[in-house]
């Protein structure tokens, strides 16, 4: 058969002529599949973690493991994922990333303990940093210039419906069949994009390979992110201590090194810190909500997975129909006003998760917090990244990207660790205002909205207790959304004081 694109590779990193018009439909579908499990998974695992809590007799901290484990790998290694592909070739190592995924997704279902599916997450955070980078990659290096733009749009319209489509779905497979499910939908998606990218996607590289590979920077970011995560989960001085030191050597490694992981000079732009620090806060915000939302949803609001997977779709949707719109907002307003308004609705739509109690209609309890939590994200989220890419000469504009994805990646992994304490430490004084004749061990706290009266208790007792670990556990919600609220504000703060009112685009010079 004879090859789609001509697969001479370039040092320009893009196959040195267009694919042919045929190909083009079988690219777009391989990456958008690659992507979207990725994508699936992020959003999925979440509604899983009651069923998995209950499956596998696990703590908070351990469904906290579950997410982080994976969460680290992909924050810590995502910029390495993307230079390997530069280096030695972003077909190979996309597939080497989906290939790994996959692997470790049966691994994932097949788990008989907690600590196995902790460390298969692991693995799959590996594999996400490899295919993460180089689905973009691949499009940029595959489609002509006036067709890339387009060819972009149509992959973040797919993965968007991926995204939404994945809570559901997920929610009626461990309703229906098992939580292990969730994992081996994983691989009859990994078959189909191997195929695709095989058969139909042409290799590029950077030709010259005259840089080399952060390994010790690398090293230093994944040690010193699992320091400070493993110090805030396991509430260890030492631990956060130690991963405060080796961050400030990671630092020091990416100052002095020659081809840096995380190149600091991009710092140096005040649109580009201030981008990257409004980053930080407002995923560090939403990733927090978005954890405990549905152990909130199915242990204390009895929701099914189903359900609660459904609950989420407007601010998915809302997202995806205003992304276009809300691009057009730079070129209208400039980057700096958009983000002040969008993180400030963002930060009502928290305030608002604040009302529901135990109990109530979904319309009039989560749903208005949904849509305008959608709303302030789908305002936030395109003058963003325009306004990353815009902060940095335009030949740095990959890299720029990176550092703010790997910047949302490590929002994330930090903010279910130390909103996870903040957590523990509501719920348990939400239980300690209860008759102390409950008296619930260490062990059943552990658990958050899963805690139980012992099986001796008789049903008044456990009645009694039921109804106040599902308060404990909406106090420590409500304390978790006003500090998202809290975070959300003070992104539009970074916004007003950092980006610029109007950011022309970096030329080449």
């Amino acid at each position: 058969m004879k090859p789609p694109c001509d697969e001479a590779v370039i040092a320009s990193g893009r196959a040195a002529a267009p694919c042919k018009e045929s190909a083009e439909p079988w690219i777009l579908a391989a990456t958008i599949l690659g992507s979207s499990m990725v994508f699936i998974d992020g959003t999925v695992v979440n509604v899983a973690l009651p069923a998995l809590q209950a499956s596998l007799r696990a703590t908070v901290v351990d469904v906290q493991w579950i997410v982080e484990s994976y969460a680290l790998f992909l924050a810590a290694l995502l910029l390495v994922g993307g230079a390997l592909g530069d280096r030695f070739g972003r077909k190979r190592i996309f597939s080497l990333g989906v290939a790994l995924f996959a692997l470790a997704s049966v691994w994932c279902g097949l788990a008989p303990d907690v600590d196995q599916l902790i460390v298969a997450r692991a693995v799959q955070g590996v594999g996400g940093a490899l295919l993460v980078p180089g689905s973009l990659a691949i499009i940029s290096a595959s489609f002509s210039e006036d067709k890339r733009g387009q060819a972009i749009g149509t992959w973040s319209g797919f993965t968007a419906i991926t995204a939404a489509i994945g809570p559901v779905l997920g929610g009626w497979l461990i309703e229906h069949v098992s939580w292990r499910a969730i994992f081996f939908i994983n691989v009859p998606l990994a078959a189909v994009v191997l195929a695709l990218v095989f058969r139909h996607v042409p290799e590029s590289r950077d030709g010259d390979g005259a840089y080399g590979l952060d390994w010790p920077g690398a090293a230093l970011a994944t040690v010193s992110l699992g320091s400070i995560v493993y110090g805030l989960i396991e509430s260890s001085l030492a631990a956060l201590i130690a991963g405060a030191v080796l961050f400030a050597a990671f630092l020091l490694v990416e100052k002095r090194s020659r081809h840096p992981m995380l190149p600091l000079t991009l710092f140096r732009s005040k649109d580009f810190s201030g981008a990257n620090l409004l980053t930080l806060f407002l995923y560090t915000a939403l990733a927090g909500a978005l954890f405990f939302l549905p152990l909130n949803l199915i242990q204390v609001q009895g929701y099914s997975a189903t359900a609660a997977g459904a609950a989420m779709l407007p601010f998915i949707l809302i997202m995806s129909a205003l992304s276009r719109w809300s691009g057009g907002l730079v070129k209208r307003h400039g980057a700096r006003t958009p983000l002040m308004i969008g993180p400030a609705i963002t930060a009502l739509g928290f305030a608002l998760f604040l009302r529901p109690g135990v109990g109530g209609s979904y319309w009039t309890t989560f749903f208005p917090a949904m849509v305008v939590l959608g709303l302030g994200m789908a305002v936030s989220v395109a003058p963003l990244t325009t306004a990353v890419m815009n902060s940095v000469d335009s030949r740095r504009a990959g890299i720029a990207s990176g550092v703010n994805n790997a910047v949302s990646r490590t929002a994330g992994l930090l903010a279910i660790a130390a909103l996870g304490l903040v957590m523990m430490h509501g719920f348990n004084h939400g239980l300690d205002r209860h008759s102390a004749s409950l008296n619930l061990p260490a062990s059943e706290r552990v658990k958050l909205g899963a805690a139980e009266a012992p099986a001796s208790a008789d049903p008044g007792t456990r009645l009694m207790v039921k109804q106040a670990v599902a308060e404990a556990f909406v106090a420590g919600f409500r304390r978790v959304m006003l500090i998202a609220a809290a975070l959300a504000l003070l992104s539009s703060v970074v916004a007003w004081l950092f980006i610029s009112a109007r950011q022309p685009h970096k030329g080449d010079g």
